[in-house]
């Protein structure tokens, strides 16, 4: 839950599921529930293959568990919690952000999260899967963009959403460098929150465009004109008529 500024009038975080958020609950539980079925029935893991290995992304360039390693999880308190936070922080963003920018600002968290921990670890062979790296960035938005929003933190403790963002980037960049933390991708939570930071607030590129297209623009906008002319001239030369061009 979560108050407004002043304290006064509780209301349940989240509300109504929006069309993004509603897509990626489906899509996450819909793998569950194959990962499941597919560990059980065949004996076969599929979290080789789709989670992220930072070896196989480096040395045989799996480039695609970079973002498949998101839609896997490892048990159901997992995956619960996880989309639980998407759900209670994703729908203010999408409905702030509107469905294309907050679906580009998940996956830029979450793939961002994958490639640094490539980058830390290039030729580890542990597996990291779950959405935590882009749920962190989600974090690292509504802390920036709503700063003072009291939320309770297990349902309990009131804290505003900077200070629990930053309580929680701390812990995991402490977790993170001293390697500790019973297997939990502390290095993916921080590359989410980073690369949140990032897009968020950090050095606005200059739009470059694309130069092929620009040309080419340009050429069809020169041919419409040349054609509108050839076309203006003929209408004009029908209005004048022969007595007019023997004057």
């Amino acid at each position: 839950m979560r108050w407004d500024r002043g304290g006064a009038r509780p209301f349940v975080i989240g509300g109504s599921t929006t069309p993004a958020i509603r897509a990626l609950l489906i899509a996450n539980v819909a793998v569950f529930l194959f990962q499941t079925i597919a560990r059980a029935l065949v004996q076969v893991r599929i979290e080789r293959l789709f989670g992220l290995v930072p070896y196989d992304v480096v040395h045989h360039l799996f480039v695609w568990q970079l973002a498949t390693y998101m839609f896997l999880h490892g048990g159901f308190f997992h995956i619960a919690f996880n989309l639980l936070a998407l759900w209670m922080f994703g729908t203010e963003l999408e409905s702030l952000w509107g469905t294309r920018k907050f679906l580009r600002f998940y996956f830029i968290t979450g793939i961002g999260a994958a490639v640094m921990t490539t980058l830390v670890g290039p030729n580890s062979y542990t597996v990291t899967i779950g959405a935590s790296g882009a749920i962190y960035g989600l974090l690292a938005a509504y802390g920036l963009l709503f700063p003072d929003r009291i939320i309770l933190l297990y349902f309990v403790l009131p804290i505003r959403a900077k200070y629990l963002v930053l309580i929680l980037g701390l812990i995991t960049f402490w977790s993170s460098i001293s390697a500790t933390g019973g297997g939990i991708a502390h290095v993916a939570h921080l590359g989410g929150m980073i690369f949140g930071w990032l897009y968020l607030r950090g050095p606005k590129w200059p739009k470059l465009g694309n130069p092929l297209g620009g040309a080419y623009r340009r050429w069809k906008r020169n041919r419409l004109r040349k054609k509108f002319q050839v076309y203006y001239q003929r209408t004009r030369g029908d209005e004048r008529g022969p007595e007019d061009d023997r004057r």
